[in-house]
């Protein structure tokens, strides 16, 4: 008896009949049925949209995306411009010389955009460290900056110490 079910006023479907509390499609809208003693009582039981699911890839990161981006919209407005050049070359349009000088530079713009995505990624992920090698850089100007902020730390801490003691042990003159 469990299952599905249709009856008479429209469209409804009825899920897990056979427990104490189930979901209903009524016109389209998704009810809820709570068992109670003496029958089932209706609550409004409204489904997400859509379910997120981790991402299986990382986002990349600003700077790359940006050069990312950049370089798709160069690279779609050449393929625009190769289009109409061939067009118009085929038109015998006196438009099809201007289109193909455009559309050579702006050949060459896409590759040095495309250039740009690939050395804009190499140089996050050498000062980010990504790369996890003994040599790179990144690791080594961490190192560096908490040596920093360990010296600044020790240095407040000595004025600190020198202030507490009223001043003793200091030269009168600075």
């Amino acid at each position: 008896m469990g299952g599905r079910s249709t009856a008479t006023r429209g469209h409804e479907q009825a899920v897990g009949e056979g427990t104490a509390a189930g979901r209903r499609h009524v016109d389209g809208q998704a009810r809820a049925t709570v068992g109670h003693m003496n029958g089932y009582e209706e609550q409004a039981y409204y489904r997400p949209l859509w379910i997120e699911e981790p991402a299986r890839r990382r986002r990349l990161p600003d700077p790359v995306r940006t050069s990312a981006v950049r370089a798709v919209l160069i690279i779609a407005v050449t393929l625009i411009q190769a289009v109409i050049a061939f067009l118009s070359t085929l038109a015998e349009s006196w438009l099809a010389f201007p289109m193909v000088l455009s559309s050579v530079a702006s050949t060459v713009v896409a590759t040095w955009a495309a250039l740009d995505v690939w050395v804009t990624r190499q140089v996050w992920n050498q000062r980010n460290g990504v790369v996890s090698e003994p040599s790179s850089t990144a690791r080594t100007l961490r190192r560096e900056r908490r040596r920093g902020r360990r010296r600044a730390r020790a240095t407040e801490r000595a004025q600190e110490r020198i202030r507490r003691q009223g001043g003793t042990g200091q030269l009168s003159h600075p």
